[in-house]
């Protein structure tokens, strides 16, 4: 005998009953009626009747009880009596409640194409006009299977659960239209934005022996996705709904993803259209709206054939396109386009066919831009006023195009008068930097491939495709910012500094280690350091007056510092700069760090040592003072390059990368001998930085930008490592000097100065092409020094490099440069390599860039000096009577 069941009374005045013990009925029912609850046979009072909503969420039920073989298997065949015995309680909210599963719901991880997505616990809504044994079936099945699960009684109530939870599977009861109508329903979900990725599941009678089948066609017209025959075992329920999980649902949940897609296509700032393989337009994006002036609807559904065509194009280009793409080959070429207003436009096209069903070609996908030129330039900046006048366009898009479109493959600026440098004999020397950029002697591979794809496309015969072939091998294939040396490459002293400065190493030879020692507490003269910078002696802080002179003489400063001129530099520089504001660190935490750095900067180094740092902070900040530099550059930035340019050579051990790696050295074997000694640099800096608190100087400022400042600070270090030089200029000098030379010799060009930086502004890939110029420039700036300093500097690494010839003798390494033998090496031949290989085209680009007259000025007189003494015959740093002077 069962006890009695216990009856609550919710604050709400809910009523509802919890059986002790499994009741002997043939089945459980609960009847609520209006001012009266029947509740096992007891009737109570309530006024809570006529307000209890149609939402009910099994959440306290109780799985069916597990007992021997014999009873699972009646409860499993969904007889009623088993059925029947399984206590439960139905609560009844204001609200929806989500059922608590006793499988764990978990998360599970879905690939669609190269997109990587999670797919959280399936949320099922069961729709029935009453509680029953096939409700019942599917609510213990998706218990099994971790759904959470909701239950609807009417139509109403339906439709607010489904708005609040998205469900992607609903269950409708069909098998009675006597309480509902279950199509109804159906089509008033489907009237929902929402349902589009919703399965719906139509649950109906199942059909005697002697009777046909019903068509699912009703069905389908309705809104259902599949139909169940009427069947209340928990194993049938949760077979199907795991299969709708792991078809329609997983296919529907890719679907929806796709419109993560979509939204970055909207906002891609190419123009991107995409067609049927017969050439239908099914999709455009609005930057290609923007680009062409049609709206999407005058474009979708129609054959690319209804378009209007420009004739500036071959006779033939068509034909080789289509010719191209339904091989499955990848075309990309220019393109005449012919916009709304007529105006043909020149584009930038890569059409990349896609294999669909079938494996065949199913879409072909177009990505186009402005081929700038001058006239394109023009109309577009017609169209776009056009735009604006009209209220098409916003101001916003506008200007993006405009910047867009200033970048340009050529432009004629010979012609240009040098703005840089007006001395006599620097122009009888050379033309203006900014003309040289577009005839440097040095032309990489890629500039090659360029040329030969725009040539191939002006006249398509039928071989382009074969010659296209070819190009992209290379492309694939070819270091494409390496230079391909000419005559240069018969100098020795040029052929040995390209395989020093510019190579990982030759070979690894066995058993010859090279270890240097990291001297972290090297001892210096007892020259006391300053609390702060007003502190620092008169005899330095007049030195110190003249910092901001690019003729400022940092061999004084090492004297009167006793080897410690990059603390002194260090700490009046940053004031200047506010770096410790910036950072809000305190002055004294400034000083300590800077004298850890210089601490471990190797004075015994003759090249190579805190001086040649402190040179390099000098040229940095210099540059930083430079008006369309400051414009170009955040604060960040600038402090990044500061701190740069202080630790770019921590550590170093007086030897190149190529001869540790041929040593074997420890730090080549960690740095895999890729970048060591730029990786060293870094990585050594930020560890004696953050490993004690009273040096810290990032101690005080937020993740968030310490890890931009700290990315940064790593960038510009390794832009300093050599291999990647000419891959650094090209890049410079496409990405920022010529559309702004474009931009220069363009009838617009009033207040472009301000304009132009602000746009640099605008994207941060420029201002990292920058920065690596800038350290870059910085770090090699000796040749561009006055001449005094300039011989110095030749000296001083002329010794380090002979140093290494001699250890590298010594241990039986191949020699990386041969040339520097102390015994027969002439310096000026190797200042004129030099030069002539890595630092006039640099420094053209750079000044073309920042307006450096006195650097170009200095570069010429020493190129100058350095040829005089070739002529003569001369290996020494000066003539014979300038030494005996």
């Amino acid at each position: 005998m069962g006890c009695a069941p216990s009856i609550h009374v919710s604050h709400s005045g809910v009523i509802y009953c919890r059986d002790s013990e499994e009741s002997n009925s043939p089945h459980q029912t609960t009847t609520i009626s209006q001012g009266t609850t029947t509740l096992h046979g007891l009737f109570v009072k309530t006024d809570a009747a006529d307000s209890i909503p149609s939402v009910l969420a099994y959440q306290s039920r109780q799985p069916p009880p597990s007992a021997g073989p014999r009873r699972k298997e009646r409860r499993e065949s969904g007889g009623a009596s088993a059925r029947s015995r399984t206590p439960h309680c139905c609560s009844v909210e204001a609200e929806t409640q989500t059922s608590s599963s006793s499988a764990k719901a978990s998360t599970a991880e879905v690939q669609v194409g190269p997109m990587r997505l999670t797919q959280y616990p399936i949320q099922v809504l069961l729709i029935f006009a009453k509680e029953d044994n096939q409700s019942n079936g599917f609510w213990w099945a998706c218990d099994r299977a971790g759904y959470r699960c909701n239950v609807a009684w009417t139509l109403e109530s339906a439709l607010e659960c489904f708005l609040d939870k998205h469900q992607e599977i609903i269950v409708i009861d069909h098998r009675n239209s006597k309480y509902f109508d279950a199509e109804d329903i159906c089509r008033s979900i489907r009237a929902t934005e929402l349902s589009e990725h919703t399965v719906i599941l139509a649950v109906v009678p199942r059909t005697s022996a002697d009777q046909e089948e019903t068509s699912v066609l009703p069905l389908l017209d309705a809104g259902f996705d599949r139909q169940f025959m009427e069947n209340s075992s928990i194993t049938a329920c949760y077979n199907e709904l795991v299969q709708i999980e792991h078809g329609e649902v997983r296919s529907q949940f890719k679907l929806r993803a796709c419109n993560a897609v979509f939204t970055a296509l909207d906002h891609c700032q190419e123009a991107v259209e995409i067609t049927s393989e017969d050439h239908v337009i099914q999709y455009v994006n609005p930057a290609f709206e923007r680009m062409m002036g049609y709206c999407k609807g005058e474009l979708i559904g129609k054959e690319l054939t209804e378009l209007p065509k420009s004739d500036k194009n071959s006779a033939d280009l068509l034909d080789n396109i289509n010719t191209f793409i339904k091989k499955g080959k990848e075309w990309q070429g220019v393109y005449y386009a012919r916009r709304k207003s007529g105006d043909s436009i020149q584009q930038h096209v890569k059409i990349t066919p896609v294999v669909g069903q079938g494996g065949k070609i199913r879409h072909f996908v177009s990505l186009k831009r402005l081929h700038c030129t001058n006239e394109n330039n023009k109309q577009l900046y017609k169209s776009h006023r056009e735009d604006k006048n009209t209220g098409d366009n916003s101001q916003s898009e506008s200007g993006s195009y405009k910047c867009k479109n200033r970048r340009k493959d050529s432009v004629d600026v010979k012609s240009i008068t040098s703005q840089s440098s007006d001395a006599p004999s620097l122009q009888t020397r050379r033309y203006s930097s900014m003309a040289r950029i577009h005839s440097m002697t040095i032309e990489a591979p890629i500039t090659k491939v360029i040329n030969i794809i725009n040539a191939a496309q002006e006249n398509s015969p039928n071989t382009v495709a074969e010659a296209l072939d070819r190009v992209l091998e290379i492309l694939r294939t070819t270091e494409l910012y390496s230079p391909q040396l000419g005559t240069k490459d018969e100098d020795p002293h040029t052929s040995d500094l390209v395989g020093g400065l510019m190579n990982d190493g030759l070979r690894r030879l066995s058993g010859n280690e090279y270890v240097f020692s990291k001297n972290m507490n090297l001892s210096h003269t007892h020259l006391s350091v300053p609390n702060t910078i007003s502190d620092v002696p008169p005899c330095i802080a007049q030195l110190l007056d003249n910092e901001e002179s690019w003729d400022f003489n940092i061999f004084e400063l090492e004297a009167v510092t006793n080897k410690r001129p990059l603390v002194y530099l260090g700490l009046k520089v940053f004031a200047r700069f506010g770096v410790s504001e910036f950072l809000n660190c305190s002055e004294a935490t400034l000083r300590a760090w800077l004298q850890v750095i210089e601490a471990n900067y190797h004075s015994s180094n003759s090249y190579h040592n805190s001086t040649h740092a402190a040179d390099v902070l000098h040229a940095t900040a210099f540059f930083l003072g430079k008006e369309r530099v400051k414009g170009s550059l955040d604060r960040l930035d600038e402090v990044a390059a500061l701190i740069a340019a202080t630790i770019h050579d921590v550590d170093h051990p007086g030897r190149t990368n190529s001869f540790l790696c041929n040593a074997g050295s420890e730090l080549a074997v960690l740095y895999n001998d890729t970048a060591v000694l730029e990786s060293h640099h870094t990585a050594l800096a930020f560890q004696l930085t953050t490993k004690d608190s009273k040096y810290n100087i990032f101690k005080n400022i937020d993740r968030n930008r310490y890890r931009t400042l700290r990315q940064a600070i790593i960038d510009m270090v390794l832009a300093t490592e050599m291999t990647k030089h000419f891959e650094h200029v090209n890049k410079f000098v496409n990405s920022i000097n010529k559309p702004m030379a474009s931009e220069e010799t363009s009838p617009r060009s009033e207040g472009s100065e301000t304009e132009c930086t602000a746009n640099i502004k605008n994207f941060p890939d420029n201002q990292t092409l920058i920065k690596r110029m800038m350290i870059k420039c910085a770090d090699v700036a000796n040749p561009c020094r006055p001449l005094e300093l300039c011989i110095e500097w030749a000296g001083r690494i002329s010794e380090e490099y002979f140093a290494q010839t001699d250890e590298e003798k010594r241990q039986g390494l191949p020699v990386v440069m041969p040339v520097f033998d102390r015994n027969t090496c002439s310096i000026p031949k190797s200042q004129i390599s030099f030069i002539d290989y890595f630092i006039t085209d640099m420094f053209d680009a750079w000044d073309a860039f920042a307006h450096l007259p006195v650097l170009m000025q200095h570069l010429a007189n020493n190129y100058k000096h350095w040829k005089t003494l070739d002529d003569l015959k001369c290996k020494s740093l000066r003539l014979p009577s300038e030494n005996n002077n």
